[in-house]
């Protein structure tokens, strides 16, 4: 990369940017910077991404105001959802699963399914894909509740709406949140097309699973055998 740069810091990132962007920013605090050079930069690719649409500090403030979320509020929301990566499903870990699926790669695979899925009639695919994506958000908080637990639907029900409400308002209540809430409710609801083809996703998705832990699972040929009879004659019950 020729041209000259400026090293440009804010509250917790490093950019690098060349001088010809330096007008477009301003910068009111400061901090040292961090200490691993490939932070640096990816700090300053993001950077230079967002430059080409966002122009000045007004500019995005005005874009925060439509979306209902500031910057702030949406790295609060995204850093909760980070529970999401880390939470075990509870279903596998209390089969003895070794390094069980966490929601989050759950859903992540949903909405693959929904991406990839053939165009069916009356059947909006784009809000399918949303739907996968958000449908077990609340899990975030409320973690993932079995019916083993001994807590009712209407108690679990209950709680993630409460949850959801929290993340919500958390994003800080605008266009974006106002949607995770009316997608979470119509799948919760079963309440359209699409929310009865996400939850039909939500079965594949965990049969899928389950086929690719007994596959990983047995070490012996005897095992393998009987475990693909299984398989063989639940096919044939449907």
């Amino acid at each position: 990369m020729g041209g000259r740069f400026l090293l440009c810091k804010s509250s917790s990132l490093v950019f690098l940017l060349p001088s010809s962007y330096a007008t477009q920013f301003r910068f009111k605090s400061f901090s040292s910077s961090p200490k691993n050079p490939k932070l640096n930069r990816m700090a300053a690719e993001a950077s230079l991404s967002s430059s080409s649409f966002i122009n000045n500090d007004d500019n995005t403030t005005a874009l925060a105001a439509d979306n209902g979320s500031t910057t702030s509020s949406a790295i609060d929301f995204l850093s909760l959802c980070h529970r999401l990566k880390t939470t075990k499903r509870a279903g596998w870990v209390k089969r003895d699963v070794k390094e069980p699926e966490s929601i989050a790669d759950h859903m992540y695979r949903m909405g693959l399914m929904a991406l990839i899925s053939s165009d069916i009639p009356g059947i909006n695919r784009d809000k399918c894909i949303k739907m996968a994506i958000v449908h077990d958000i609340a899990e975030a908080i409320v973690g993932d509740i079995t019916p083993s637990d001994g807590i009712s639907k209407e108690e679990k029900s209950q709680r993630e709406r409460e949850a959801l409400d929290h993340m919500c308002n958390l994003l800080g209540g605008g266009l974006r949140a106002k949607e995770i809430g009316l997608l979470w409710m119509e799948y919760e609801e079963n309440s359209s097309p699409e929310a009865k083809i996400v939850k039909d996703f939500d079965k594949v998705e965990m049969i899928l699973q389950a086929l690719e832990y007994e596959n990983g699972k047995f070490q012996t040929d005897l095992g393998k055998a009987w475990a693909a009879e299984i398989v063989s004659r639940r096919r044939k019950r449907h």
